[in-house]
């Protein structure tokens, strides 16, 4: 049967010669892998270049529940990325945000609340033309509420550590190694309640950037299964150094 749903391309695979395995998380049905037959091909009905890492795509597909392969009848970008693909900050931090979206949403079922972050996402970084240092800090703090782990703020005052292990600020120290302390503990704060446009009010000097980045990162891997060094983190590190 055929159905419309909106897509968000996170990767492809090479499947042969001249196809493709695309992993799409898409509204409808969650995150899904197609086959795309002929996809490398000059003159393919559907081309490998709509699959950009991020593309935000309008799909018609088959679907059948228990497959692990669906197809695609079509597919066209909408709307058109105009800045990320050519401005060397905003594709770096696409990189980096498409592998974190690969490697937490891998058995992710549909959510609509969650790809409607995402999208929006993508769109405010592509048309922004705020300062993007934070950016990424901010989307992967506002990102772990929509998978089930937000760091629960603080209530009351200012507590001096915070528990990547269990996700709260406390005022004593954990009896592990998964903590994050001042200043970094404050900056976290700040960043849980910001949002993109005011991110970058957020002062920190570009060793606390990194510091806070690695530990975010640490409390990714804590509650998401199978969540494995992130490659794109150095390119990140070079970008903001």
């Amino acid at each position: 049967m055929l159905h419309k749903t909106k897509g968000i391309a996170l990767k492809t695979t090479n499947y042969s010669e001249s196809s493709l395995v695309v992993h799409i998380f898409t509204e409808a049905f969650g995150m899904q892998s197609y086959l795309i037959n002929g996809a490398k091909k000059q003159k393919a009905k559907i081309s490998a270049n709509l699959f950009q890492p991020l593309h935000t795509l309008d799909l018609i597909v088959y679907y059948k529940e228990n497959n692990t392969l669906q197809r695609i009848k079509e597919a066209r970008q909408t709307p058109v990325l105009k800045h990320i693909p050519i401005n060397i900050t905003k594709s770096s931090l696409s990189l980096f945000i498409n592998e974190i979206l690969y490697k937490t949403l891998k058995e992710q079922s549909p959510d609509p609340f969650l790809f409607s972050f995402i999208e929006q996402s993508i769109l405010w970084l592509d048309e922004s033309t705020c300062a993007l240092a934070n950016f990424h800090l901010v989307f992967l703090t506002k990102l772990s509420r929509y998978l089930g782990f937000l760091p629960l703020r603080q209530s009351e005052g200012s507590k001096a550590y915070f528990d990547l292990l269990n996700g709260i600020f406390t005022n004593n120290l954990p009896a592990h190694k998964h903590t994050l302390q001042e200043p970094h503990t404050s900056l976290l704060n700040q960043l849980l309640e910001s949002d993109f446009e005011n991110a970058a009010l957020i002062k920190m000097a570009k060793e606390d950037r990194k510091h806070l980045l690695e530990k975010l990162l640490e409390f990714y891997k804590l509650h998401t299964e199978n969540f494995k060094q992130v490659n794109s983190l150095y390119i990140l590190e070079e970008l903001f150094r």
